[in-house]
């Protein structure tokens, strides 16, 4: 039987700290586990008890140690199909959905094509999809309580709600009383970058690191920082917006009303914009604007340039201001990362403060059911208080 559904797996700080070291990083002796997290090996050991007993956490055959060195350990160890969480990433025309087990490895994916946005019309195919997903196995839907939900733009986690979304087109929805009626599912809604930063944090590039820096690009640009092992939420949850800094007073009137700001000079529709009205073809898609680039149409490449420079300026004020260890960019836009990614590693090496420049640009192409794994990342963390 799974825990109660309104409450979390886990309360106490010293639970809190060993699970998730190991949700990352399993198996681990409770000797390394007492390293890591600072607590006595008694305290690990009480703390690993209930999750012992709850099927989370079970212990490996005792691993040999040098002659000498004390009785063989017991490494402790996830349980990875304990439970399943269910994850959806809402994109302009697609529902991407997986189920992942508690060490968000993805077990089954699947999508829909989405075509009326509303939010009533959304949902409804969402609950489809979740459907689909829980079905696929019996164990699926008998272990499963969580679903996360990844969608992009002002999202008020606590509540439950929308805020804006210029993708869907949504303003004020409350998504996670709608959807959680409809699924009878504890549903989390998560910013989309927000949750794929957790998750490189949590399972990827970020594993080990205090500070850690994630940017998208692509038809949005986005961004996540990690301080001292957490997510910088802020104090209205929008903190780490870097497609909203203005980097250019004389810019693009972006959607949010600002001028300049890095994603209304660099995100897809922006150059699709700029070599539309350079060239005058009013009907060109961005895979044209792409292969004039790269067949050395000036203005493409003038606008592909002016994109990288901005993402950089923009790269480059989060790492000075944050001082991350490592900053990993991906998304959809990485695909052109050949027609701007020069221009980019240009201005960021010049913007960066000082040293501050020694943090790495890590390059990480990610299929769009990652950022649906990121959303049941998020169904996860509801695990912890």
């Amino acid at each position: 039987m799974l825990p109660n559904r309104s409450r979390p797996l886990v309360s106490a700080p010293a639970e809190t700290a060993i699970l998730a070291l190991l949700l990352a990083e399993s198996p681990l002796s409770r000797v390394e586990l007492a390293r890591r997290t600072g607590l006595s090996s008694t305290a690990v050991t009480k703390a690993a008890r209930p999750l012992i007993d709850d099927g989370y956490l079970h212990e490996l055959p005792p691993e040999r140690t040098a002659p000498g060195a004390g009785r063989p350990v017991n490494p402790l160890s996830v349980t990875s199909d304990r439970e399943f969480f269910v994850g959806v990433k809402i994109s302009a025309d697609t529902l991407y959905g997986t189920v992942c087990d508690l060490r968000a490895q993805m077990r089954t994916t699947a999508s829909r094509p989405l075509g009326d946005r509303s939010p009533a019309a959304v949902c409804d195919l969402l609950a489809d999809l979740v459907a689909e997903l829980l079905d696929t196995k019996p164990e699926y839907r008998a272990r499963t309580r969580h679903l996360g939900i990844a969608v992009s733009g002002d999202v008020d986690r606590t509540r439950g709600r929308v805020r804006y979304s210029v993708l869907p087109g949504w303003r004020d929805v409350p998504l996670a009383e709608i959807v959680a009626e409809a699924t009878g599912l504890t549903v989390t809604i998560e910013n989309d970058v927000k949750a794929l930063t957790v998750t490189e944090h949590w399972f990827g590039e970020g594993i080990g690191t205090e500070y850690f820096v994630l940017v998208t690009i692509g038809a949005g640009i986005g961004s996540g920082i990690v301080v001292n092992g957490e997510l910088v939420m802020g104090a209205y949850g929008v903190a780490g917006e870097m497609g909203h800094i203005s980097v250019d007073p004389s810019g693009p009137r972006c959607h949010c009303g600002t001028v300049g700001c890095v994603e209304a000079i660099a995100s897809s529709d922006a150059i699709l914009g700029t070599v539309r009205r350079a060239t005058g073809s009013s009907d060109l898609d961005f895979d044209g604007a792409v292969r004039l680039a790269r067949a050395g149409d000036p203005a493409a490449q003038g606008a592909f340039a002016r994109a990288g420079h901005a993402i950089g300026v923009g790269i480059a004020s989060l790492v000075s201001l944050m001082g991350p260890e490592r900053a990993v960019v991906t998304g959809e836009g990485l695909d052109t990362y050949d027609l701007f990614g020069a221009h980019i590693m240009e201005a960021y090496t010049a913007h960066c403060f000082k040293a501050a420049a020694k943090c790495p640009l890590v390059l990480r192409p990610l299929a769009w059911e990652e950022w649906a794994r990121s959303a049941a990342v998020a169904g996860i963390q509801a695990l912890f208080p």
